[in-house]
């Protein structure tokens, strides 16, 4: 085949008989969003598309026409090639109304700045996914919860943490008191209930069948999900106000306490799996224990060697076993799957132990002894061998089979190299890499993978850079969280964000947030796309709020941004607040923490 001369009304009247085809490339509406510039492809290019500002670049390709057509085989003949058609360029019409306010206008400019708006003015939580258990949505008989929708209990809370399994959730109020609810608290009472009372407890952590809950002075208690265990377990006593004269609890509770700290020393974090829970100290130091009652640790996750039901010293079967082989490391973060667990210290080195039956603690898997029971060192190092770049691990997650590594690559000089010729010596990458299950596409490497064992980088999360219009200067995009649950997960970026539009400023002056992405398991609709297709690579939803992109006039698809911390008014007082994720057990939210 070979191209030949056509006048440009033939060419009209070939691709009305649909014997070619003329494309012609329009330029995107313009969105009002930050830039985001990233020096490798983004896993999901199509998604990404839809949200970035035109460009120069992208202007000049809506001036290209591709045509593309067909002839017979026999008497072809070459000829000049005709001139095409101008291309139709779309431009978008101001979103701005005649008369209305600064706030009008910036609302139907940017539906960020709606998000941002509506996540102070009506504090609360979204959940979505399965609702067997009535947790996404407790006076529903819905199956699923298939888009965000707001718990009606929370409306204008504020919470210290949240955590979601499929047939309970629990949740810290902003006075730390526990709220509990689902058909595992209860198959009688509807609505979250408050529970443990006057704790002042600033997170939780969940197992088959109990919660954990971290008190501010350090006091870690253990408190069955079922209320009626609550009722009828064992009480213990506990201090008055008034000297000499003790009280005894309302409802059944332990307290998990670790033995010989020191001076000062308490318990600042906490993190649980399945059947395990770990402790980190202020002082660096770790400790694990039982924290179901179902079944005891057996794969590893205590960090104990040899340790068993049957080998376990004297004492309660929750006792606090403190990981001596971890002494001498300043342990800073700790991080639960269902049965594995991962400690990183202050140098950036990462320890990992427990359950690696698909490879979720990033070493080769040895079917004859797939468990590790004491802390073992991951060879971060030879991840970037060749690369002239030096790794330090800044933040571990864990949930289900699976575990994620963000790290921090320094360009350093090479053997060979005179710095003074490296432009982008001492330049920062920030990467994302994971291992474990993947066969539902929690590894969000774009690949399903069923046992993955050793570490694979997550390429939409991973080689991210953004100008910084304040600073002047080009900065990597690294990750703020990423929630883990059972087979979804989901990555806050901690991208350049704006708060400060005020009526002083323009109303072209606009909020943004964090961009969120979510990819994994999407059998119960835990990834909020309203579809039921598992995802292998990271992707936006929508917003949160559907009606106030209506009322605003948005007809148009925008993606969700989280608000970051701000200082703002709630009720008549000073609160900071922001917006996290909490990727539970096929059940996901969105929740407005203190």
């Amino acid at each position: 085949m070979s191209s030949r001369s056509v006048a440009p009304s033939t060419l009209r009247s070939l691709a009305r008989s649909g014997r070619i085809q003329i494309t012609r490339q329009r330029v995107p509406p313009q969105i009002s969003v930050r830039r985001q510039l990233s020096s490798k492809p983004s896993g999901n290019p199509t998604a990404h598309l839809a949200w970035k500002r035109p460009s120069a670049a992208v202007l000049a390709a809506a001036a290209t026409v591709a045509l593309v057509y067909s002839t017979g085989p026999l008497n072809a003949v070459e000829a000049e090639a005709p001139t095409p058609d101008p291309p139709e360029i779309l431009i978008e019409k101001s979103k701005k109304k005649q008369g209305a306010s600064k706030e009008e206008n910036r609302d139907r400019i940017s539906s960020q700045h709606v998000q941002v708006k509506k996540s102070w003015e009506n504090p609360g939580v979204y959940a979505w996914g399965s609702n067997t258990g009535k947790v996404a949505a407790p006076d529903s008989d819905e199956a699923y919860i298939k888009t965000p929708r707001r718990i009606p209990f929370f409306d204008d809370h504020l919470l210290r943490d949240l955590k979601l399994d499929r047939s309970f959730g629990a949740a810290v109020l902003e006075n730390g008191d526990l709220v509990q609810w689902g058909k595992a608290f209860s198959e009688d009472v509807v609505q979250p209930t408050l529970t443990l009372k006057g704790k002042d407890l600033k997170s939780i952590a969940i197992s088959r069948d109990r919660i954990i809950g971290l008190a501010k002075n350090g006091t870690v208690y253990s408190i069955p999900v079922s209320k009626a265990d609550q009722e009828n377990g064992p009480k213990p006593s506990e201090s008055s106000w008034i000297p000499f004269l003790s009280t005894t609890s309302p409802i059944s509770y332990r307290r998990l306490t670790p033995q010989k700290l020191g001076i000062g020393e308490k318990v600042t974090s906490i993190s649980g799996g399945l059947e395990h829970v770990l402790l980190l100290t202020n002082s660096g130091r770790v400790f694990s224990a039982a924290s179901s009652t179902e079944d005891y640790p057996s794969r590893g996750q205590l960090g104990v060697p040899g340790l068993t039901w049957l080998t376990r010293p004297a004492g309660s079967y929750d006792m606090c076993h403190e990981l001596t082989t971890l002494k001498g490391f300043n342990i800073e973060k700790v991080a639960s799957g269902d049965t594995h667990s991962l400690v990183l210290d202050k140098e950036g080195r990462v320890f990992a132990f427990g359950d690696n039956s698909f490879g979720q603690l990033g070493f080769e898997l040895t079917p004859e002894s797939p468990y590790v029971d004491m802390p073992s060192l991951l060879p971060i190092t030879k991840l970037y061998q060749g690369t002239n770049q030096v790794p330090k691990v800044t933040g571990i997650s864990a949930g289900g089979q699976n575990s994620f590594f963000t790290i921090d690559a320094t360009r350093v000089a090479g053997p060979s190299e005179n710095p003074s010729d490296v432009r982008t010596l001492g330049r920062v990458t920030a990467d994302t890499w994971t291992c474990g299950q993947g066969i539902k596409g929690l590894l969000g490497n774009g690949r399903w993978t069923h046992v993955q064992d050793q570490l694979t980088k997550v390429p939409a999360l991973s080689g991210l850079f953004e100008y910084d219009e304040k600073k002047n200067v080009v900065v990597p995009i690294r990750m703020a969280q990423i929630s883990v649950g059972s087979t979804h997960a989901s990555a806050v970026m901690d991208n350049v964000t704006y708060l400060n539009a005020s009526e002083k400023s323009s109303d072209d002056d606009t909020n943004w947030g964090a961009d969120v992405l979510w990819w994994g398991g999407n059998e119960f609709y835990q990834l909020g796309t309203g579809k039921r297709n598992n995802l292998a690579t990271p992707q936006y939803i929508r917003p949160l709020d559907t009606a106030a992109e209506i009322e605003a006039g948005r007809k148009d698809q925008h993606r969700l941004h989280l608000t970051p911390k701000h200082t703002i008014r709630v009720k008549g007082r000073k609160v900071d607040v922001e917006q996290r994720v909490e990727c539970g057990r096929n059940v996901t939210a969105v929740y407005s923490a203190v």
